[in-house]
């Protein structure tokens, strides 16, 4: 009918459009009838909606050709925001493709009121996705109002420039040019008109059009990608209110944009430069439609975001573009110069190398701005720099470049400080360019370095430096020298970096390129000489006192220097330590090449100018020039060595320069002294012999000189070594012939004068002696007596014995007098207290003295060997390789009792020092007599004694004894070889150890070592060694390792580097480099070994032997196979030790190179992780997070690994991994799970059916233990209040659990291909799973499948269905809840059969189960049915409504107070009917069938609800229940009401009562199956007799109401039940005014159920009250005695009750209607019911009470007016002879009487009404007559 109805209307609105002739008239239709017809289209007739599409076609075509008609658009708007008006939103869409830019006007103001939904989840109020045009028009039109000007003013002749915007100024474009007027930045003429339209919006309107937008855009109406410009366009608004809003989106979605999408970004440049016309593109745009480029403002807020770009910096040539504009554009400033820099910077970091015209451009650029821009040096910093940056990136554009260099350095002397800085960086990072260079081009830079290397600003000095070291090869000489300038610089930032770069040595690298490391020492010397003499003919020479110096003392030193170290070079010599001693070693080598240089002078001196030109001269000169103006002992050492090692050529020239020399021995620095004393003894001892003696008598006399110590110190050491060499050059040229007797002479006495200095004051004195002395022993036999008194050799030798031990000496004293006391026995092949030296030397050991028992050691060695001794030698010229001791010296060789000494006596000794001293002793005597037969045979013994000492607690000892084992080893013959190596084994393996006798003075712990564990600890490193060597089978290699084991400091200083056990570990690894297969995996482990002198040893190993890099590379397999074998170790060390190494190796790997072991690792590492060794532990810890890093890493790349790896991951750590009872191994697992599964993505779908299961079970296992200890300790009470909430925080938990993020990720990829798998496996856990976690879990991956997969889906659902179906009766709700849930969504995909029979299933467990979780889980199953899948639920209504009604009625339990599963039914009802009244209607048959079904239930609960229900059916439909249903319902209720009582059976008395009252009409007419009044009554008036009060009441009251409605009179019958309850309570009630308020409650309740009893029996005694005269001629006395009796007595409840029974008693008597036949019973009725009145009328406390007494007493006047007063009259009349008429009268005047004195009583009522209408009772009672 309704539908009707609207098609009617809409035919007449197309009526009225049909008959519009005008515009205007189509206009007022549309404006009158388009908004509510568009609303029909939410109809739910197909009909209407079809014709409401036929009109709006029909307008639209109209409209289309009728452009000035307007849409009525602000109600429209309005209606649009109307959620219920969704499909309106296409209409208007359409209308605005049409006819755009009029629509879009008026469209864009009102976007600023629109209201969005809050979550854009929500449906949005645009459907804008299916219209990409009108999008794209609307996002244009939106980008041109927010670039459009506040205020600007379009129409102005094209003669006058526009006036610039607000916005930025705008150049004068070729618009003008054409006549077109000029549009503001950014925009186009047909961009302005469009926005401007047909009336121009204010400034206000036009900000707020800008604020509509930006609102819009944060709706996310459109998709972000499209809308990043208008939002960065708006953030640049001048007006406060816009750029806010925009700049607070912007910010807010900063993280969200891909900011290298190239949709935007193109955006971005096309906004930022307009359309600007490109030489490549051939079409032009027309000039109308040509943008502007946007003002400065929009630019500088539009650059900031193309730095955030890779893509931006990639864009060429849009990015020079911007660049170029930015940089030199006609409105550029300095906010936007900069921000282009920096796009530079970002630009020089991104863009691809290749790209060569970008670099070019921008360095032309850049260098323009640099040359042109002088305003503020931040900006040029910035320039600098990015000149800089593009120099790294793009080497090749500067490479030829060489004027800009110049360029910069010439900036860098001019610019201030700051500046000065940047170009210093930028020209550091150009080095690189130039390293390449050749020919020419590097001479120019090589001039251009000489140029500024010696500026004042110290900035320019030191990147001159940086070009000379990194631009030239090590061997060009001009840079040296440039280089040399550099380190005598007084800025250490530039002398320091040039002394690293000159004392360097070469890298691999340079030396393969072919260039040599330094210059040829003749090259760099003469080069230096031509220089020195240009610079002494400058202003750069250095003036020092009176000499003239042509560079300064600083550069001079450093240039004497590095000729020394050209020299050694060229000789041949490679040290390069800066240490005198280690000069000197190379002496005897340069000592040749100086000769070689001297010798070719000599050959061809007559093609040379003279000796000046011979290098060894000029660097003689060179040296003599620093020495004579500033000194220098390097300086000093330098000329004494390039004289000494040729003396014959070279001290000639200084015969002249005697007294230059002995001024140099008398400065102020000792070794100064000293070297000039060893040049004097040099230079004196060629000359002849007079001049000989001269100078020696000289020397003695200046040694009596006792004002200057210097001297005295200068002239005792040349003495000696004057003596020394004199006596060595007379012993090797003439051996036979005896010295002249007056040189003897002069000899001894200048021996005893510098024995006389050795009891000195002077400590400088004394060493000089004791050296001077030394020199003298060392070649020649002391000239003084053997013993006796005064100085002799006993003497001397007891003089310096007794300065080793002494605590007063200097450590100098010390070591010179023993290097003294060894070398006494060298000189001198019969001295007589050689073994007393020997013994004193070796019993003078004192605790801390390593050092000196190195010097000790080399003592022992010379005087044990004595003339023999290759300290004999001269140093300069000759090795001791090379010695060979003259044939005539006297052999004084006693080894064999000092070795027996040493191993016997020093050895064994209880005292740790000694026996460390011993060792070094052993050790010197090993090394140093090597082929000494002594040492030789006695090999086993000197093994046994440093296998002894390797077990001592000392790391020195230690190492000397492995280095001294090493040596003993190599000096064996084969068969020495294998018992040395099988004693070693023997003895390291099985640990026995020396035993050492402990006496009184033993140290037993030496101060480090106490608290240290004395087990043999000391021996762990030489185990594992030898460990390593018997796996190789090779136990000889042990030797090999303690040779490269070399990890003490002591070896690198000078005392421990001359044993030279670098090159025998040289040795040892070429030695071992055959075994290095087996080797590396071991040695890798052990360097991770957590003992530290393993380590330490083990490193020492490995760095000897794997020199190459890739080593790691190519045995990878076999160090993973050892690493992985040895995590499982018995030894914790080897565990710890294997997980630190796997922890380093894995680190960075490919998958492919691990992945067959990886399952491996992982296990076996999860076992280690649970180590009963916390190291072990932790370091299991540290190896999985990194496997873990590598493997995430793995996963992430594309291909077949990365799915291969997944494919052996994912197994182990759910099989192993998250189901371990290890903590740390299941949150490891779980952690890695996760990554992976943000990672793998896709290539997890193979995987989901095990992965999702396992991860559903861990949800359980591994739920925080304090919920599962919380849901266990709660106390019942607690449970029942708290156990849902406690229920509900763990599934929270558990879904919020990176477990379930697993799980999510892992569904995102799933298809039909995994589902068949997968599906059993929940089926399975839904079935078996025990936590909360894993079943809540898998209804969550339930509902997930449902809205991923439907399709697919749907063959499983039954199967997941009926798994859902057994678990949902759990105790918990939550799970309840869960699984009802997953229903809910998976109906949807489930056959109709299947849903029917679920429906079918919660019925029968409705009605036939008795317990609680199965009501609650029907329940809950409909309920989300009815709220996820309403559709399905509309197809099954007739099963689940029928059922919900009847839910709808379950009671409440008392503890829970209001059913919360009552109001869920009643939900589901009242969604799915249009109305209780209709719905009962539609479904009366299946409702009568259920509630019948529950009628006859097993359960009272489950009767009482379907009383319950049964009762509103009848209470709803009452008046309208008509045949058969009414039938049905009341036969239905009246089985029900057969049998024993039971709780809640009231309601079916209730509904009984209910439906035959109001149906009494209908129920009179027969029909089929319909029950008759009076069967009803039968049957109520039946179960009024029942026991129980309660259910008697209800019985009694539906009985009065059906009595009441059909007027039936069973008042009999009623009576017979009634009047015994009433008397019953007569004494009760009549006594109960007088209880006490302490009665217990049970009285209270048995009073409280009286007076229910008493009411319920007076209501029903008033309605059962029936109009039939002669049942009331028989109970009318009756029934009112009782009332009248009760009024008198009850409380005021009970007053009230039987108030409203009498007054139903008096408007049914008839006695009142009629002629009373009785009068006088009448008369005594109303007698008494006055009388009884009196009490409720003056019942002062409750006014109800009075209230109804009144309605009583008003009721009977009212009757008796009408027809009493009559009445009475005649009675007067007939009957006045009759002597009862008095009594009559006085009885019913008494009456009168009471009535009015109750009456009055009243007038002073509280309650006006009462008052009032007692007075008007009163009038009308004494008007009676």
């Amino acid at each position: 009918m309704a539908a009707q109805d609207e098609l009617n209307q809409l035919e007449r609105v197309f009526l009225r459009l049909g008959h519009a002739e005008t515009d205007e008239q189509l206009q007022d239709i549309i404006s009158k009838f388009l908004p509510p017809v568009l609303l029909k289209l939410s109809s739910v007739q197909e009909g209407v909606r079809k014709k409401v599409m036929e009109l709006l076609v029909h307008l639209n075509k109209r409209i289309k050709s009728r452009p000035k008609i307007q849409l009525p658009v602000e109600t429209l708007l309005v209606q649009y925001q109307d959620p219920a008006a969704a499909s309106f939103v296409t209409t208007l869409l359409k209308a605005s493709l049409s006819s755009p830019s009029s629509l879009m006007h008026l469209l864009i103001p009102t976007l600023y009121h629109m209201k969005y939904p809050s979550e854009p989840s929500k449906a949005s109020p645009f459907v804008l996705t299916e219209r990409p045009k009108t999008v794209q028009l609307l996002l244009e039109f939106m980008l041109d109002v927010l670039l459009m000007p506040y205020g600007f003013v379009l129409n102005e002749p094209p003669s006058r420039p526009a006036p610039s915007s607000p916005q930025g100024g705008s150049g004068t474009g070729a618009a003008s040019a054409q006549g077109l007027p000029q549009p503001p930045p950014g925009m186009s003429v047909y961009a302005v008109k469009r926005v401007i339209g047909e009336a121009q919006w204010s400034p206000e309107q036009l900000e707020q059009c800008k604020l509509g937008i930006v609102k819009f855009i944060e709706a996310e109406q459109v998709p972000e990608v499209e809308t990043v410009i208008h939002l960065v366009v708006a953030s640049s608004d001048t007006r406060h209110s816009v750029a806010t809003a925009a700049d607070l989106e912007l910010k807010s979605k900063q993280s969200i944009i891909d900011w290298n999408n190239p949709l935007i970004i193109n955006k971005m440049y096309k906004v930022y430069l307009g359309d600007i016309p490109l030489k490549t593109k051939g079409a032009t745009v027309k000039q109308e439609l040509k943008h502007e480029p946007v003002s400065t403002r929009v630019k500088m807020k539009i650059l900031p975001h193309l730095l955030r770009s890779r893509l931006a910096a990639e864009c060429f040539p849009a990015n020079i573009q911007v660049v170029y504009d930015g940089l030199f554009g006609a409105n550029t400033n300095n906010k936007l110069l900069f921000l282009t820099l920096q796009f530079v910077h970002h630009i020089c970091m991104v863009c691809p190398d290749t790209n060569k015209p970008l670099g070019l451009m921008l360095l032309n650029g850049l260098t323009k701005l640099i040359n042109e821009y002088k305003e503020d040096p931040k900006l040029l910093c910035v320039a600098y720099s990015a000149v800089g940056k593009l120099s790294s990136r793009m080497p090749q554009l500067f490479t030829k470049d060489i004027a800009l260099v110049q360029q910069f350095f010439e900036s860098m002397c001019k610019e201030d400080a700051d500046v000065r800085l940047a170009i210093q960086e930028a020209l550091s990072m150009m080095v690189g360019a130039y390293v390449n260079l050749q020919g020419a081009l590097l001479n120019l830079l090589e001039a251009l370095v000489a140029a500024y290397i010696t500026k004042p600003e110290v900035q320019v000095r030191q990147i001159a430096m940086k070009f000379a070291s990194t631009v030239f090869a090590p061997d060009h000489v001009a840079s040296r020298y440039l280089l040399l300038l550099a380190a005598g610089d007084p800025r250490e930032e530039v002398s320091g970096e040039a002394r690293r770069t000159l004392r360097s040595l070469p890298s691999t690298k340079t030396e393969k390129e072919g260039s040599r490391p330094m210059p040829s020492f003749p090259e760099m010397v003469s080069y230096i000489h031509e220089k020195a003499a240009q610079r002494l003919k400058t202003p750069a020479k250095y003036i020092v006192g009176t000499s003239t110096l042509p560079f300064n003392p600083a550069t001079f030193g450093e240039i004497v220097l590095y000729l020394r170290m050209c020299l050694a070079y060229s000789a041949g010599a490679t040290s390069t330590s800066q240490s005198l001693m280690d000069m000197q070693d190379d002496a005897p080598l340069i000592g040749r090449y100086v000769q070689s240089l001297l010798f070719s002078e000599a050959s061809s001196s007559s093609a040379t100018k003279g000796g000046e030109a011979n290098p060894v001269h000029v660097y003689m000169n060179l040296l003599q020039q620093l020495l004579s103006a500033v000194g220098g002992i390097p300086v000093m050492y330098c000329l004494l060595e390039v004289v000494s090692v040729c003396p014959e050529k070279l001290t000639p020239n200084f015969v002249d320069k005697i007294d230059w020399i002995k001024g140099l021995m008398n400065t102020n620095k000792e070794d100064m002294r000293e070297l000039a004393a060893q040049l004097y003894a040099v230079v004196v001892s060629t000359m002849s012999g007079n001049e000989l003696r001269t100078a020696v008598q000289n020397l003695i006399k200046t040694t009596k000189d006792t004002h200057s110590p210097e001297t005295q110190h200068g002239a005792i050491l040349a003495l000696g070594y004057m003596v020394g060499r004199y006596m060595n050059k007379r012993r090797s040229l003439m051996p036979t012939e005896p010295t002249p007797k007056e040189n003897e002479e002069l000899i001894a006495m200048a021996t005893k004068t510098i024995g006389s200095f050795l009891d000195s004051e002077s400590p400088l004195l004394t060493v000089a002696a004791v050296t001077a002395l030394g020199e003298i022993g060392r070649n020649s036999v002391l000239l003084i007596p053997a013993d006796g008194n005064g100085f002799t050799k006993l003497s001397l030798v007891d003089n310096l014995l007794a300065r080793i031990p002494s605590g007063k000496e200097t450590g100098k004293m010390k070591e010179r007098a023993i290097q003294t006391l060894g070398f006494l026995p060298v000189g001198d092949g019969e001295f007589p207290h050689q073994k007393k030296i020997l013994q004193g030397l070796m019993d003078s050991v004192e605790a801390k003295q390593v050092e000196l028992q190195f010097t000790v050691g080399e003592a022992l060695t010379n005087a044990a060997i004595g003339s023999c001794s290759g300290a004999a030698r001269d140093v300069w010229t000759c090795t001791e390789d090379q010695y060979c001791p003259p044939d005539n010296v006297k052999n004084n060789d006693i080894v064999p009792w000092v070795l027996s000494s040493v191993l016997s006596k020093y050895i064994p000794s209880p005292n740790p020092h000694v026996r460390q001293a011993a060792c070094i002793w052993l050790l010197s005597l090993v090394k140093k007599l090597s082929h000494h037969k002594e040492i030789q045979s006695h090999l086993k013994e000197i093994q046994t004694a440093f296998i002894s000492i390797l077990s001592d607690p000392d790391e020195l000892s230690q190492d000397v004894a492995s280095k001294g084992l090493g040596l003993v080893y190599e000096l064996g013959g084969e068969q020495d070889q294998q018992e040395l190596v099988s004693t070693l084994v023997e003895t390291l393996m099985t640990g026995k150890r020396a035993k050492h006798d402990v006496s009184e003075d033993t140290e037993v712990f030496q101060g480090e070592a106490l608290g240290k564990s004395p087990d043999g600890q000391g021996l762990s490193t030489y185990k594992e060694l030898c460990a390593l060597a018997s796996d190789l089978n090779q136990p000889d290699l042990v030797y090999k390792f303690m040779n490269l084991a070399n990890h003490h400091a002591m070896w690198n200083s000078r005392k421990g580097a001359a044993f030279g056990f670098n090159i025998i570990a040289a040795k040892a690894g070429e030695q071992l480099a055959p075994f290095l297969p087996q080797l590396v995996p071991r040695l890798y482990r052990y360097q991770f070994d957590p003992n530290l002198a393993i380590r330490q040893a083990m490193t020492s190993i490995w760095d000897a032997l794997v020199t190459d890099k890739t080593s790691v590379e190519k045995y990878f397999k076999e160090i993973l196979q050892d690493v992985i074998s040895n995590l499982t170790s018995n030894m914790w060390r080897v565990r710890e030790s294997s997980c630190l190494a796997l922890n380093d190796l894995i680190r960075g790997r490919q998958a492919d190179e691990i992945i067959d072991r990886l399952s491996e690792i992982w296990e076996i590492l999860f076992r280690v992780l649970d180590d009963i060794k916390e190291s072990v532990r932790k370091a299991a810890d540290l190896t999985l997070k990194t496997l873990s890093k590598v493997c995430v890493r793995m996963c992430e790349s594309t291909g077949a690994a990365a799915q291969r790896t997944v494919a052996v991951l994912l197994p182990t750590l759910l099989d192993k991994g998250i189901v371990s009872n290890v903590t740390e191994v299941r949150t490891l697992s779980i952690q890695t799970l996760v990554k992976i599964s943000k990672t793998a993505g896709s290539r997890l779908k193979p995987h989901a059916p095990r992965l999702i299961p396992a991860l559903l079970e861990a949800l359980s296992v591994l739920e925080p233990q304090v919920l599962n200890y919380l849901s266990l300790r709660a106390t019942e009470q607690e449970k029942v209040s708290s156990s849902s909430a406690m229920d509900a925080a763990r599934l929270s938990a558990a879904k919020s659990s990176p477990m379930m993020e697993t799980i999510n990720m892992c569904l995102q990829h799933l298809d039909v291909s995994v589902l068949g798998e997968l599906v059993p496996k929940l089926c399975e856990l839904l079935k078996s799973g025990i936590g909360l976690g894993t079943k809540g879990g898998c209804a969550s991956v339930i509902v997930s499948l449902t809205v991923q997969c439907p399709q697919d889906l749907t063959p499983y659902s039954g199967k997941l269905m009926s798994s859902l179906l057994n678990g949902i009766n759990d105790r918990s709700s939550v799970i309840q809840k869960s699984f009802a849930f997953a229903i809910g969504h998976l109906v949807r995909t489930t056959k109709d059969s299947s849903v029917e029979k679920l429906l079918q299933k919660m019925n029968t467990w409705y009605l036939e189960k008795e317990e609680a979780p199965y009501k609650s889980s029907c329940c809950l199953v409909v309920h989300a049915i009815s709220h996820y899948s309403p559709d399905v639920l509309k197809a099954h209504a007739g099963v689940a409504l029928p059922l919900a009604f009847l839910g709808m009625h379950q009671e409440p339990e008392e503890e829970k107070g209001e059913s919360a599963e009552a109001n869920l039914w009643s939900e589901v009802w009242q969604e799915h009917v249009p109305g209780s009244f209709v719905g009962i209607r539609l479904y009366m048959t299946e409702l009568i069938a259920i509630t019948q079904r529950a009628l006859q239930s097993q359960s009272w609960k489950m009767k009482a609800q379907g009383a319950s229900a049964m009762a509103t059916i009848a209470k709803q439909q009452t008046g309208s229940l008509v045949a058969p249903h009414l039938g049905m319902v009341l036969s239905a209720l009246l089985q029900g009401l057969a049998g024993r009582t039971w709780a809640g059976k009231e309601e079916l008395l209730k509904a009984v009562g209910s439906v035959v009252s109001k149906c009494s009409v209908e129920l009179q007419k027969p029909a089929a199956g319909q029950p008759t009044v009076s069967e009803v009554l039968d049957l109520v008036l039946k179960e009024c007799k029942k026991e129980s009060l309660v259910y008697k009441m209800a019985a009694l009251r539906s009985a009065a109401d059906i009595l009441e409605s059909t007027q039936e009179d069973r008042f009999q019958e009623i009576t017979d039940i009634i009047l015994p309850l009433i008397k019953k309570n007569q004494s009760a009630s009549a006594s109960s005014p007088r209880h006490d308020d302490d009665d217990d409650d049970d009285d209270a309740k048995a009073r409280e159920l009286q007076t229910e009893v008493l009411l319920c029996a007076f209501e029903t005694l008033g309605k059962t009250w029936p109009k039939t005269i002669q049942t009331q001629n028989q109970f009318q006395n009756e029934v009112c005695s009782i009332i009248c009796d009760r009024l008198k007595l009850s409380t005021w409840r009970v007053q009230l009750g039987v108030l409203r029974a009498l007054k139903v008693f008096y408007q049914r008597l008839l006695l009142l209607d009629k002629k009373p036949q009785n009068a006088a019973v009448l008369t005594e009725m109303l007698s008494d019911t006055c009388t009884a009145l009196a009490t409720p009328l003056e019942n002062k406390s409750y006014s109800s009470v009075r209230t109804e007494a009144l309605a009583v007493v008003e009721l009977l006047l009212k009757r008796i007016e009408g027809s009493l007063i009559t009445e009475i009259g005649q009675l007067y009349h007939v009957v006045s002879n009759v002597p009862e008429s008095d009594q009559w009268e006085c009885l019913f005047e008494r009456s009168r009487q009471q009535l009015q004195r109750s009456l009055a009583t009243m007038e002073t009522d509280s309650r006006p009404d009462l008052k009032d209408k007692a007075q008007t009772m009163r009038r009308k009672i004494q008007a009676l007559p």
